[in-house]
């Protein structure tokens, strides 16, 4: 069994949150990026929040904002991690507060040594995500995984950009991330999950 953890990116509704945790998600992401296609509102993650399980994260992603606007946004609607998925610095990362997730864009490389400024200011964990013009995320597509192993050299690595059912047991044996993430790979059409692709992603990481 593999001890990796598995976050389901893009919750738009109850009903997918719900069908995310009995599947046996250990995390949500909900999307404030008004540019993207799984947006939800703040009143309807406080929501969806308010009815979780206890042990669930919940995490917030977030573009481009303040600090204080993120801080804001989290006690409003009761997340418990931001991740922050603009071009923010590692004092704004670090300005958040608590518990944080910096996202970072793989494209042709990525040197470890570029994510150290942001440990140096207690932000130690990395969602490595697909790099491509004129998107912060959401492209259904991979990269070399060969960056994710080196960069869990320098933090805690989650890896995710074009992960399915299909690919995710491939992608733990190959990085043994600390957690593995999707959105688009287990989703019916932008901002609604298909419940069976979300279980079968969670049973393929699980058992690898």
């Amino acid at each position: 069994m593999s001890s990796v953890r598995v976050k389901i990116c893009g919750i738009t509704c109850a009903e997918d949150a719900a069908a995310a945790v009995e599947a046996g998600a250990d995390a949500l992401g909900f999307i404030f990026f008004p540019g993207s296609p799984r947006y939800v509102s703040p009143e309807t993650v406080t929501e969806i929040v308010a009815g979780l399980p206890p042990m669930v994260t919940t995490v917030g992603v977030f573009v481009n904002e303040t600090p204080d606007a993120v801080r804001s946004r989290m006690r409003e609607t009761g997340l418990r991690c931001a991740q922050l998925h603009g071009d923010e610095s590692p004092d704004e990362c670090a300005a958040v507060a608590g518990s944080v997730i910096r996202a970072v864009r793989v494209g042709e490389g990525l040197e470890a040594a570029s994510l150290e400024p942001y440990v140096g200011l207690g932000v130690t964990t990395f969602l490595l995500d697909t790099e491509k013009e004129g998107l912060y995320g959401g492209t259904g597509e991979t990269f070399d995984w060969d960056h994710a192993v080196a960069a869990k050299s320098v933090g805690r690595v989650i890896v995710s950009g074009g992960l399915g059912p299909g690919n995710v047991a491939e992608c733990i044996r190959t990085v043994r991330p600390y957690a593995v993430d999707t959105g688009s790979g287990v989703e019916a059409q932008p901002g609604k999950k298909d419940h069976d692709k979300v279980r079968a992603f969670i049973e393929a990481a699980r058992t690898i």
